[in-house]
């Protein structure tokens, strides 16, 4: 009898355990850094959990939908849904609500462009932050940059982050880095959900990056009559290469102090900006002397053994004048990138071992396909720049 009351002791002393744990887990939660002001919902815990609510009373089913995952919330006698989902990876993520089966966006986070759509996004707090972080130190101004374009009969738009130096050392001339977004995303992405410019305030503060510019243009560029055979069916045709080589450059170099030569030019991009601008700068190697290709190269999504001979029309066979031409071939992944990404980065590297072809290879620790995993991608790549 002794052990037996001594076993249901123990037993309740643990069950005490187990739920002062989870109430002080549930009082962890905190409003979200990326919620509209003075919203107090979605919140975040110190798991990276995830806590919607919305007030939906003649709603029958509503869902948190997030990291591939719908979560079941629950409706209270004010007619309140609430629901949490699992823990969620450090970084940025978008998210929305599904009420009755119609996905729709969080009133309560700041709208994003991601997935093809303006929609809810939050942020869970990276252990790394501090390089992203907004602090006391210099900050640069982003610019909205509108213009005509003729080969694509439409108006456009860049932002363009100039250093903070730039408005008070007025005959100076700056080396410029071309960033581009990923697939179903736009132009706002590296100043929104990349933090482009806050990375390069605090990296040129600790002098661990050249002060440069940086253009962050949209990806989609299409001829308006130009259609391109896909079997079954047509597109538009992508000029996205022509609009930056014959008007983006032209018109940064004529409205910007820059340094107007391929030593002080380099490009970079995520995913399908990876995709464009290895295509862009193999095209055109007298107008840029570095790439970064994040989470993503020019073969994607073919993750086969490359033939140098063949792959960009041979512009890889030659190694040795790959190696005198290019400053810095720099390529980035998160660990846990889902399949093609490592596969197609993979094959690439692979032919780039083979030719002996010079490169630098960096993987982000614990993040998938996300805008963490490009946050330091740009953070590794900007520091290694126009030295």
């Amino acid at each position: 009898m002794k052990y037996k009351h001594i076993f249901l002791l123990t037993s309740m002393l643990l069950l005490c355990g187990i739920s002062l744990a989870q109430q002080n887990a549930s009082a962890d939660f905190k409003p979200a850094v990326t919620n509209q002001p003075g919203k107090q919902f979605p919140q975040v815990n110190g798991e990276g959990r995830v806590r919607a609510s919305i007030n939906a009373p003649q709603a029958m089913k509503v869902l948190l939908d997030i990291g591939g995952k719908k979560y079941d919330m629950i409706k209270d006698e004010k007619g309140v849904w609430t629901g949490e989902s699992l823990p969620q990876d450090e970084g940025f993520h978008y998210y929305q609500l599904n009420i009755d089966g119609v996905p729709v966006p969080d009133p309560g986070s700041l709208y994003f462009y991601g997935a093809g759509r303006w929609g809810s996004g939050i942020e869970i707090p990276a252990a790394d932050r501090d390089f992203y972080a907004l602090k006391n130190v210099p900050h640069g101004l982003i610019s909205e940059n509108i213009y005509f374009s003729t080969l694509t009969n439409a108006w456009r738009r860049c932002f363009v982050y100039t250093p903070a130096e730039y408005n008070t050392d007025t005959k100076k001339r700056y080396p410029v880095l071309y960033l581009q977004h990923g697939s179903f995303e736009d132009e706002t992405g590296w100043p929104t959900q990349g933090k482009a410019n806050l990375i390069l305030d605090n990296l040129v503060a600790e002098k661990k990056a050249v002060p440069m510019i940086i253009v962050m243009d949209n990806g989609y560029a299409n001829k308006p009559t130009d259609k391109a055979d896909t079997g079954n069916k047509t597109r538009p045709l992508s000029v996205f290469e022509d609009v930056m080589i014959r008007e983006i450059i032209p018109m940064i170099d004529a409205k910007f102090r820059t340094k107007a030569n391929r030593q002080n030019r380099a490009i970079a991009g995520l995913s399908m900006g990876a995709n464009q601008t290895m295509r862009i700068i193999m095209n055109n190697q007298d107008k840029f002397s570095s790439i970064g290709a994040f989470s993503g190269t020019a073969n994607y999504p073919a993750g086969d053994v490359l033939d140098p001979a063949t792959f960009l029309d041979g512009k890889y066979k030659d190694a040795a004048a790959i190696n005198k031409q290019f400053k810095l071939i720099w390529l980035g992944l998160g660990t846990k990138e889902p399949n093609p990404f490592p596969a197609s980065v993979g094959a690439f590297r692979a032919m780039l071992d083979k030719q002996g072809i010079k490169y630098i290879y960096y993987e982000s620790p614990g993040t998938a396909h996300e805008w963490l995993t490009w946050r330091r991608s740009l953070f590794q790549y900007a520091a290694l720049l126009f030295k």
